[in-house]
């Protein structure tokens, strides 16, 4: 093959030239301690604030309800266990789904574990939660919901704009908590406008370094820290800032290309037309879903198997969450979808580097591995 077909941008995304620059000039030149109060920490701690008045800016908060992180996973553990340790005397209720990230949903698992209730709501048949079952779900002890923008397995777009009524609906003193990972630069997600309390978003998946995220927290939104040990990020994140990953995220949303979401409809369209031509394929992600995923089952061939046919030959996909290494989905599981359809999903997720070209590449691969597999 001539070359290396990526479509798994939705578990991490090629670094662009840009930001890997910037890091690399943020580790030679402005390499200070942003805490020290010499020149050369105080050019780090200049270059840190930028970059964080970027992130803000791309989704219209104020720079101080930026916290940077090490990415989505620490930013959702923070959001969750921070608000429930802030709340914890005004009650013991938890809304969530039953398809969130596993960063949110082992959280919640531990917290059952420490007598919390935590209540979660089914996806329906398009791998959404249904408006109305987010406010029977949610009661006067809620004391936080966490609704995920985007599934990161099937792309599906939930209604998170239907959480703030059902808490105001109640009288909770719910926070509310958005992982917004996967929608983040991708569709417009305005904390302010959504009533959003608590947002994680991640640098890798928009073409930033791996390690780097950040956490809106709402101005007047208190949450207890996970760590201690320093005054950084205003003492809910210490430790010392990643100054060349931090600056390198900003970089990348500077430098992103919001007006490409045009493109990429256009090249779902194109996939699922000649996807659609392989016996057997089933769509796993509904039209409606966020144009960047495609997820699909060939049934009676294993998502593992056809995953490293397609490997061998440089086109790289994804079974399902990176995070969840082989193990089986509890999306896929929670979208009640038999063995046979689950255990041979494979996920697409592009990037604006991607091309109509590609769709014809993977397809005919497939029909390939399907006739080889078969013979076999």
């Amino acid at each position: 093959m001539e070359k290396e077909i990526y479509l798994d941008n939705s578990a991490t995304t090629r670094v662009c030239e840009e930001a890997a620059q910037k890091a690399l000039e943020m580790m030679t030149e402005f390499y200070g301690n942003p805490s020290s109060l010499h020149s050369k920490g105080l050019e780090a701690e200049h270059e840190i604030q930028y970059a964080r008045k970027v992130i803000a800016g791309s989704v219209s908060a104020m720079p101080e309800e930026i916290y940077f992180t090490s990415g989505g996973t620490e930013g959702n553990n923070t959001a969750v266990f921070g608000a429930v340790n802030a709340l914890k005397r005004r009650g013991k209720r938890i809304v969530t789904t039953a398809i969130e990230h596993s960063s949110v949903y082992e959280a919640m698992q531990e917290l059952e574990k420490q007598g919390y209730e935590v209540i979660y709501l089914p996806p329906d048949e398009s791998g959404c939660v249904r408006a109305e079952d987010i406010k029977k779900a949610v009661t006067k002890d809620t004391i936080l919901v966490s609704i995920m923008a985007v599934n990161n397995e099937l792309g599906s777009v939930q209604p998170i704009s239907a959480v703030k009524r059902a808490v105001t609906a109640a009288g909770s003193p719910a926070l509310f908590h958005v992982d917004a990972v996967q929608a983040y630069m991708k569709m417009p997600v305005i904390p302010k406008k959504t009533g959003i309390d608590l947002m994680t978003v991640s640098g890798h998946k928009i073409h930033a370094p791996k390690g780097v995220g950040a956490l809106y927290v709402k101005k007047g939104v208190r949450i207890i820290p996970l760590h201690y040990g320093g005054m950084q990020e205003r003492k809910l994140r210490p430790g010392t800032e990643a100054a060349p990953l931090i600056c390198a995220m900003g970089r990348a949303v500077e430098v992103y290309d919001r007006q490409q979401g045009e493109k990429i409809k256009e090249l779902n369209k194109i996939f699922r037309q000649r996807l659609s031509e392989i016996d057997g394929i089933v769509f796993n992600s509904d039209e409606g879903c966020l144009p960047y995923i495609i997820n699909f089952s060939l049934p009676g061939f294993r998502s593992e198997t056809l995953l490293h046919f397609l490997a061998e030959r440089g086109i790289f996909v994804s079974s399902g969450s990176a995070c969840a290494k082989g193990h089986k989905s509890h999306v896929l599981e929670a979208m009640k979808y038999d063995d046979k359809r689950a255990d041979s999903a494979l996920r697409i997720s592009f990037s604006d580097e991607n091309s109509a070209d590609d769709a014809n590449i993977i397809v005919n691969n497939l029909k390939i591995a399907v006739s080889t597999l078969a013979s076999s």
